[in-house]
């Protein structure tokens, strides 16, 4: 390769601003969890989901070459950040525990996230294309934002029940549990109405939970746990 065909603009793609609007949305929760804007930092890991999963549809519809693998990288790249550090730095930053034993659990805990996402994205990028299946092979790596975004947003956090969640997924996430693409129309067209409800927001509280929020939750945790047990 000739040194003047590695400017950016010979690799990016509008797919990959699509990725860099989803790692920008990670960096923006943390920035936010940092400074105990939770709700808002909560919101925004949706918002990186969400553009995570139009970069793949852009890239097939503008029939996007990359022999390079550039998109793959900044993908991956961009979900290290929105789906690995953001999670982590939300929940350490969620529960805020005074120095002791509990606040090494809860470092601990965030860091294995962190690790255990780096790991699934690296495993992804490896055997992509090389295996005969159409599977996630562990559990998707959005999920973990997902489900500490809605259970948070529920109304319904638990330090107890965050740090038992995380670790779980974070397991799931590198495990070879087979996690069929999801492509339940109808659901999908449900959970993309009740996350602009979470966005926008429109607050409909029942027994001081958010509905929608709980709603999403539950949708996850059983596409997590319905799978496992198959």
């Amino acid at each position: 390769m000739k040194i003047e065909n590695t400017k950016i603009q010979s690799f990016i793609a509008l797919s990959d601003i699509i990725s860099l609007l989803n790692m920008s949305s990670g960096f923006l929760s943390i920035i936010l969890s940092i400074n105990h804007e939770y709700t808002i930092a909560a919101i925004l890991m949706i918002i990186a989901i969400m553009f995570d999963s139009a970069d793949g549809w852009v890239a097939r519809k503008i029939n996007r070459q990359d022999d390079l693998g550039f998109g793959k990288n900044i993908d991956s790249l961009s979900d290290a950040v929105s789906f690995g550090v953001a999670p982590a730095i939300f929940l350490y930053s969620c529960i805020n525990t005074t120095p002791g034993i509990f606040q090494i659990i809860v470092i601990l805990v965030s860091l294995f996230i962190v690790v255990c996402g780096v790991l699934r994205l690296t495993r992804y990028n490896v055997i992509a294309g090389k295996i005969d299946t159409s599977d996630f092979i562990g559990f998707p790596i959005p999920a973990i934002s997902f489900i500490l975004a809605t259970l948070y947003l529920s109304g319904l956090f638990n330090p107890y029940i965050g740090l038992l969640l995380s670790i779980i997924v974070s397991i799931l996430m590198i495990s070879n549990v087979r996690y069929p693409k999801f492509d339940n129309i109808p659901l999908i067209a449900i959970s993309v109405v009740l996350i602009l409800i979470l966005i926008l927001p429109i607050n409909i509280i029942l027994f001081n939970i958010n509905i929608p929020a709980l709603i999403l939750l539950l949708f996850c945790l059983y596409y997590l746990i319905i799978n496992l047990i198959k």
